[in-house]
């Protein structure tokens, strides 16, 4: 019998927390189904889980300090033992869009950080191509159409700017370009956009499992099937 999507959100978040052990750096990502994650590990450190973390975002600063967990910058880590994120899309090669809460650069740099990235998500999340979503880019202000232009001139039918901005002040927009045949390329053409700060496309290699809630129960991807 199927379950509440919500709940399976839930068991999803709360799952990839296992992942986690005692002496661990931990990077903690940021939207709607890893906050479970963060819940069910501050649960734990109240229980004697000692790791030390480190946040995507101030949201995610925010809610796992109030759960007691030890988060520190980047700098002082240097590196992680795993990090556990969330996606917008997730497609067959575990390529991903990020950036829905516009926090997709900092989500990078800690990404980049762990041998072991964990991507936790609901079933919808899961496509056959990334593009749908839109992709969203971290731009500075001095020339955001110029961006903008180069952007357009790789495909995208129009570029969008949000009224929110980035943790890092910077302006965040959404490029839309249908359905991407090859994220991995489209990624290495964007970084090369002078003013662009960092684009949302996460390549597949990144990643070593993708924890997906079904209302069926949670199912753990990796690259070699069902886990």
């Amino acid at each position: 019998m199927s379950q509440d999507p919500e709940r399976a959100k839930e068991q999803a978040g709360r799952h990839a927390a296992g992942y986690v052990s005692d002496d661990m750096r931990v990077g903690l990502g940021t939207g709607s189904t890893v906050r479970y994650t963060i819940l069910e590990l501050g649960e734990r450190a109240k229980a004697g889980l000692d790791i030390v973390c480190t946040a995507t975002s101030q949201q995610t600063h925010d809610l796992a300090s109030s759960l007691g967990l030890r988060v520190v910058p980047p700098d002082q880590l240097g590196g992680l033992d795993i990090a556990i994120d969330g996606a917008d899309e997730v497609d067959r090669d575990f390529n991903l869009t990020k950036g829905g809460g516009g926090a997709h650069t900092r989500e990078k740099i800690v990404a980049e950080m762990a041998p072991r990235f964990i991507v936790v998500v609901d079933r919808s999340k899961m496509v056959d191509h990334l593009g749908p979503f839109g992709t969203p880019l971290e731009v500075l202000d001095f020339a955001p159409g110029l961006v903008a232009d180069k952007v357009r001139s790789l495909g995208a039918a129009h570029v969008d700017t949000r009224e929110a901005r980035s943790d890092n002040g910077n302006l965040i927009m959404d490029a839309h370009f249908g359905v991407i045949e090859d994220p991995v390329w489209l990624g290495q053409q964007l970084k090369r956009i002078t003013g662009l700060v960092e684009h949302g496309i996460f390549p597949g290699n990144l990643v070593e499992r993708v924890v997906v809630a079904d209302p069926n129960g949670v199912e753990v991807l990796t690259r070699f099937g069902p886990d």
